[in-house]
């Protein structure tokens, strides 16, 4: 948990200005910045555009009696998607665009997929509800 916790505040932080200091230095600081606050926007409309459309997936099949799995997976990947392309840096927008897009979301919603199983099918409780 620490190893993930140091990629998370210091790493990712890091390599988000160094990269944001190299694309200011090739295109100049206000493209730079007007880029960071258009990929914000275009990020936060794509992410609510994609979200709607997860939840008419869950609701349809909830309609039809089957537990919504794959929309529950791709609503977790478009919230994490949505998280990375609202904050500022080249890196993230990288990834929340990966995330959120439906033919590279398949990707990750599989691979959340395996890694939920392995956990289950190790026994180990990951889940912590609170009332």
């Amino acid at each position: 948990m620490g190893r993930i916790l140091l990629v998370l505040f210091i790493i990712v932080p890091a390599l988000e200005l160094w990269t944001i200091v190299e694309v200011g230095k090739r295109i100049g600081g206000w493209q730079t910045f007007l880029v960071i606050v258009l990929t914000g926007i275009v990020g936060a409309y794509l992410a609510k555009k994609e979200a709607a459309r997860v939840w008419a997936y869950a609701q349809r099949d909830m309609a039809s009696g089957i537990v919504p799995t794959r929309a529950i997976l791709d609503g977790i990947c478009v919230f994490a998607g949505g998280v990375f392309l609202i904050s500022p840096g080249f890196l993230t927008d990288i990834a929340g665009i990966l995330l959120v897009l439906p033919f590279t979301r398949a990707l990750f919603r599989n691979l959340l997929l395996v890694w939920i199983q392995r956990l289950l099918a190790s026994g180990r409780p990951f889940f912590f509800f609170r009332r």
